[in-house]
């Protein structure tokens, strides 16, 4: 099992595999092609993995989502947004379970959308208006990938479309019955 005091020994193959399709590979293998051989003492502790000493805990002065996996915090992490809105109510669902699920990242991918609109929304109440075409990328999708972007474009346009046509026809029932009464 995989734990914080796993070594990269842990970690190595029984058989040797051939990686030489790939390119790259092994480029640094050689100590006489390495920009910093002369310099360098080699001893390969770093495939021993390091010593160190956990850093001083940070203060948690803000509400911090931990994984269930973890017995404590992280000894450093970010404070700059700490969870808040529906965004915050999906990240603490997902922070209930393991990593390895699906009720997990589902959900954050989910509250990384719902951030994002919010975002927009903070953004039209604070006077800003976002340029949502550059911050999205959208510039250089047109510039390199035209054709992906105008379908992701046809595509929002027919869910778009659809949904105004399901709306609207049960707009056009209702008064159709308002009328026959």
């Amino acid at each position: 099992m995989l734990t914080d005091e796993t070594k990269p020994s842990d970690l190595k193959k029984s058989e040797e595999a051939d990686y030489s399709h790939i390119k790259g590979w092994g480029i640094d293998a050689d100590p006489e092609n390495d920009p910093v051989y002369p310099m360098k003492n080699r001893t390969n502790e770093e495939h021993d993995g390091y010593a160190w000493e956990r850093p001083e805990q940070q203060n948690d002065n803000v509400e911090m989502l931990k994984s269930v996996e973890r017995p404590n915090l992280t000894a450093v992490f970010g404070t700059a947004s700490p969870p808040e809105g529906l965004n915050g109510k999906l990240r603490r669902f997902a922070f209930k379970y393991s990593e390895s699920s699906y009720g997990r990242w589902l959900p954050l991918v989910l509250a990384d959308r719902v951030g994002e609109v919010e975002g927009i929304i903070d953004d039209l109440k604070k006077g800003h208006v976002p340029n949502i075409f550059a911050e999205r990328g959208w510039g250089s999708e047109w510039k390199h990938n035209r054709t992906s972007f105008l379908l992701k474009i046809a595509a929002v346009a027919a869910v778009a479309a659809v949904a105004v046509a399901v709306l609207s026809s049960d707009k056009d029932k209702d008064e159709d019955n308002d009328d026959g009464l």
